[in-house]
């Protein structure tokens, strides 16, 4: 049974794999890019076993300031600055959390979980405007180290309102129903009954 897990675990990252493939091709009308692009997932999943669906870029204004006292309160300095946050957000699933298991008897592969969305990465780029010191309280390098992390969270933050997650999920139910209409050509049925997929979710991504 475990071969047959394999085989079906194959079938689908191979099925992803093609999903997002064509979906390059059809945008960048380019057998280079395409190829390139399906290599660099080929290795993550072979690495990581995890896959990126979907990216977004992100651009915010983030009002940054920190004061501090000085000589037992008796000087209050500030620094404060304007910065630029440039991020590019990665979402994306997890294969390894996928449950699948096979009924050889009946030919039939039960698919009871597909991993929800979470955000893989987050690459920002800050831009500083407006600096200011304070004469006691000037900007170090583990400040820009800290700001670079409250960077992350401040995007982070942003993702749930950005519809990237919804957008992730509608691109798995995708993958699912490329993976069954595979499996049938081998003669066995995929069972993803579990998974809750509403007929009327089902009908939007078949139209």
């Amino acid at each position: 049974m475990g071969e047959v897990v394999d085989i079906v675990l194959g079938l689908i990252l191979g099925a992803i794999i093609m999903y997002w493939v064509y979906s390059l091709f059809r945008k960048k009308k380019s057998k280079e890019i395409t190829e390139e692009q399906s290599t660099v997932i080929l290795n993550k999943i072979r690495s990581v076993c995890k896959l990126v669906s979907v990216e977004g870029d992100f651009a915010e204004i983030y009002h940054y300031e920190n004061t501090k006292d000085s000589f037992m309160s008796l000087f209050r300095s500030k620094k404060k600055a304007l910065i630029i946050i440039k991020a590019k957000a990665q979402i994306g699933y997890d294969l390894n959390k996928l449950d699948l298991k096979a009924d050889n008897d009946n030919k039939r592969i039960m698919l009871n979980h597909f991993p929800e969305p979470e955000t893989l990465s987050i690459e920002p780029d800050l831009q500083f405007y407006d600096i200011k010191n304070g004469i006691f309280n000037s900007f170090s390098p583990t400040d820009l180290t800290n700001l670079n992390q409250e960077a992350k969270e401040h995007i982070r933050k942003k993702i749930p309102e950005s519809g990237l997650m919804e957008t992730a999920r509608r691109e798995a139910l995708q993958a699912v129903l490329v993976v069954e209409k595979i499996v049938e050509t081998i003669g066995w049925t995929l069972d993803y009954s579990a998974l809750e997929i509403s007929k009327k979710e089902k009908e939007s991504i078949e139209e």
